[in-house]
Formats: structure tokens, C-alpha cells, sequence
């Protein structure tokens, strides 16, 4: 894909002010119950609840007599600890949405150099470049990977893409592994050489610094680290941190693709001559995103509430404690404008459509 990025604008033509009402209305209900929009007890006590996920089995793993097979599986459960706590603490610190108190927030996004990423690429791509462009080829970087699966009709097609649906499930749980190793890299480059920053002012010697030492660090707590304390063969280490990584990346990956990548997900594209999108951002949204199993408490409670993505991507500013109430809010508000609401009943019936929708794009364009 091309890297050079053509200017791209959003229409202000609302004429029935959707977003202005729905964001009236939603500052009225914190108004009324008198609750901050971050976090609150709920969320804190969850986060004890992901950190105790992810750590403690790290150190049975180092500091207990279990046998390997038992260590093994203690490192799949620190997969799905990275992803308990990438999905709600990491992302609402790094919105922001965490804590009103800013250094709260920086703590609990700086979570993610213990999970394999960088803060500084995750904002870039995530709440810059995903949450404005969202689902629109060659802006929204979540639409690419690579030249392996095709997400978007507007992406080239290879004949590899015919069985797309057949091999996904392997190349998503190498998301986070990918970031440890090559993601990040190739990231901080092209935002550094396209001046990319959520910053006032970019400094790439500070930004490799930070990202080169954090990775020794990390290489060391999860591999050099264990490879001194065990008494077990090398490659052995290797496929754990392996293996945590895949559960990791398979959880995180379905979760995010659940929400766009599927088929009431539309993915438009500005005018060619005047580079304005059809609708305004706030209708966009409606338009890309998707929710789905928000009557589960269990998925709603674990996947840090991104299974309402339609209340993460217009209020990201707002803790997802609070996606289950503001939802009934947004889904009023939507139909009253004839505005579209998608969400799936279940995640089952989100992940046959998002196969569905794989196996629609494998298909060579006529």
C-alpha cells in the first residue's frame, strides 16, 4: 500500500444536529447521577483482578517447583492476563478515561511496555489515526495487515486471499508478537518521517531511545529473566513466550475486528476531487462501527466494554464503566434520526459474520 497520504476532510452538514443532541444528552445523564466520566471502583478493582491475571502466574513460573507442562499452561493464562489487561487498563489510560488525574492515566497507558507495545505508536495509530479515520483505506492503519488478509474491497487482491478465511485464525494471534518484534520498529519510522505525533512537538532520538530500551527491558523480564531462574531447555521458554503471545494476539484480535471488520461495518471513501467525506464524524462512526454480545456481562466485563465500540469511538473520553448506560442513550438518539445502530446479539453471530466477511473479501473483484 502506498504510504502517501491524501488530505481528508469530514462534512459539517448536520442539519439535525445528531451529535450535538446526543452529546447534550449524554453530559445531562453524568449530570444527573453526578459521576465523573473516568473510572470508578469498578474499574480499580478490575484492574487488581487483570494485573493479579498477568503477573502472578509469571512468578509461579519462576519461583515454584511446577513441572513444565504445568508452567506451560500458566503461560497461557498470562495471555489472556496481556489481554485482560490491554483491553481495560491500558486502553482507557491511554484515552485518557481512566482516572481524572493525568498522571493516573499516563501510569496505567504505560502498562502497555509490559505488554509488548509503545505508547507513543499505540496513540498515533489507535486514538489518532484509527479513531478519526476509521474503517477508511489508506488512513485507518487498522484496515492493513500486510499483504496476508485483505479487509477492505478498496485492498489489493492476491490469489492468497482466496483461503483468507480458512487461515486467519493463525495470523491474528501474532498481533502482539508482531509488536515485540517488527511492528513497532516500522512504526516509529514512518511516523517519525510523516511527523505523526500526539505530542506538541515530535523528538525521534527521545522516541527510538524509549523504544530501544524499553524492548531490552522487555526481553529481559520475559526471556533472559526466566532462562537464568529455570532449569529448563531454552527452546522450551521460547514456545511459552510463544504461546502467551498467541493467546494474546488471538483475543485481542478478534475482539477489535468483531467491531469493524464485519458486514454491517461500511468502509467509505472520501470525494476524489474534494476529499470530503459524505457524512459528518459523529454519523461515520454509526456507519463503521459495530457492537456486539452488550447484553453479556461476562464479555462486557471482560473485553473492557469494547464490545459497545459505537459509545467507545463517540465519547473515547468516557471510561467504559459507563458504555452499558450511555448505550441505551446512543441507541435512542440514533434511531429518533433514522441514523443506523448495528450490533449483533451474540459473538458467535459476530464472528460468523466477520468469516462471512473474510470470505466475501478472498474473493477475486470482478
Amino acid at each position: 500500500m502506498s504510504r502517501e497520504i491524501k488530505p481528508l476532510r469530514f462534512s459539517r452538514k448536520d442539519p439535525k444536529k445528531f451529535f450535538i443532541t446526543l452529546n447534550k444528552r449524554v453530559n445531562e445523564h453524568f449530570k444527573k447521577i453526578n459521576t465523573p466520566k473516568t473510572g470508578n471502583w469498578k474499574l480499580y478493582a478490575k484492574t487488581g483482578f487483570m494485573f493479579t491475571l498477568f503477573v502472578t502466574p509469571y512468578f509461579l513460573i519462576l519461583f515454584t517447583d511446577f513441572n513444565a507442562w504445568i508452567k506451560l499452561a500458566l503461560a497461557l493464562v498470562m495471555g489472556v492476563g496481556i489481554a485482560g489487561v490491554g483491553m481495560n487498563v491500558m486502553h482507557d489510560g491511554n484515552h485518557g478515561s481512566f482516572s481524572k488525574i493525568p498522571w493516573i492515566n499516563k501510569l496505567m497507558g504505560a502498562s502497555i511496555y509490559f505488554l509488548a507495545g509503545n505508547v507513543h505508536n499505540w496513540k498515533v495509530q489507535h486514538n489518532i489515526l484509527h479513531h478519526t479515520y476509521t474503517n477508511i483505506h489508506g488512513h485507518d492503519e487498522d484496515l492493513e495487515a500486510g499483504r496476508i488478509i485483505r479487509f477492505s474491497k478498496h485492498s489489493e487482491w492476491l490469489s492468497i486471499h482466496k483461503y483468507q478465511h480458512l487461515y486467519f485464525v493463525f495470523i491474528y494471534g501474532l498481533l502482539t508478537l508482531n509488536w515485540v518484534l517488527t511492528t513497532d520498529f516500522q512504526q516509529t519510522y514512518r511516523y517519525i518521517k510523516r511527523k505523526l505525533t500526539y505530542r506538541n512537538s515530535l523528538q525521534p532520538l527521545r522516541q527510538w531511545f524509549i523504544l530501544i530500551s524499553t524492548k531490552l527491558i522487555y526481553f529481559g523480564i520475559w526471556i533472559v529473566i526466566p532462562m537464568l531462574f529455570l532449569e529448563i531447555a531454552w527452546w522450551k521458554i521460547l514456545i511459552g513466550f510463544f504461546l502467551m503471545h498467541y493467546v494474546a494476539g488471538l483475543i485481542l484480535s478478534l475482539v477489535f475486528q468483531l467491531a469493524h471488520i464485519i458486514e454491517d461495518a461500511q468502509m467509505p471513501l472520501p470525494d476524489k476531487k474534494t476529499g470530503t467525506m459524505k457524512n459528518t464524524w459523529a454519523i461515520h462512526q454509526l456507519l463503521t462501527t459495530v457492537n456486539f454480545s452488550t447484553k453479556n456481562k461476562f464479555v462486557n466485563w471482560f473485553t473492557g466494554g469494547l464490545n459497545h465500540q459505537i459509545e467507545h469511538h463517540i465519547f473515547p473520553n468516557i471510561s467504559h464503566i459507563h458504555y452499558t448506560d450511555i448505550a441505551k442513550i446512543v441507541k435512542k438518539t440514533a434511531k429518533e434520526f433514522n441514523l443506523p445502530y448495528n450490533e449483533y446479539k451474540t459473538t458467535r453471530s459476530a464472528l460468523f459474520s466477520h468469516f462471512k466477511y473474510l470470505k466475501q473479501m478472498g474473493l477475486q473483484p470482478s
